[in-house]
């Protein structure tokens, strides 16, 4: 399962022009989950996300997570990041999990952010051709991936 992860000053989702999740300061997280992944990924996954010390502190230092500022997260499922692109330009999608697998562990990895303490979560729709407005602050972006932490 991977993740990019954004600070960010606030977030719009849109599906067909309409609204249907917003986000305040705190985390933008774009999650590709793939064939083969599991609930424990979800779980790992979410536990880094929240804990994630990328906000900045009273001395300007990285130090602080969306649990201590009390901070909001905004999930967007993203199959594209898990585009295989090892051979020629056009990226091949195969290792991404089916719709039917990838859509329960993307809402148990919003639920398992939501039970870490992160009291204000917004989505995406998954699946759908959404149009997304960030306010990036930094600009922070860090990619997890649940492989890495495997080796």
């Amino acid at each position: 399962m991977k993740a990019v992860v954004q600070v960010v000053k606030s977030c719009e989702v849109k599906v067909n022009g309409t609204l249907v999740g917003k986000g305040g300061r705190g985390l933008f997280v774009l999650l590709g989950v793939r064939e083969g992944d599991t609930k424990a990924e979800a779980e790992l996954l979410a536990r880094k996300v929240c804990n994630l010390r990328v906000l900045c502190d009273s001395d300007d230092k990285m130090n602080l997570s969306v649990l201590d500022l009390n901070q909001e997260v905004t999930i967007v499922s993203n199959f594209t990041l898990e585009a295989d692109t090892a051979k020629g330009n056009r990226p091949s999608f195969i290792n991404a999990a089916r719709p039917e697998t990838a859509e329960p562990l993307y809402e148990y990895f919003i639920e398992c952010v939501k039970l870490n303490g992160v009291r204000d979560v917004a989505t995406g729709q998954f699946g759908a051709d959404m149009k997304i407005d960030v306010s990036l602050d930094g600009p922070v972006t860090i990619l997890l991936d649940t492989d890495t932490w495997r080796k």
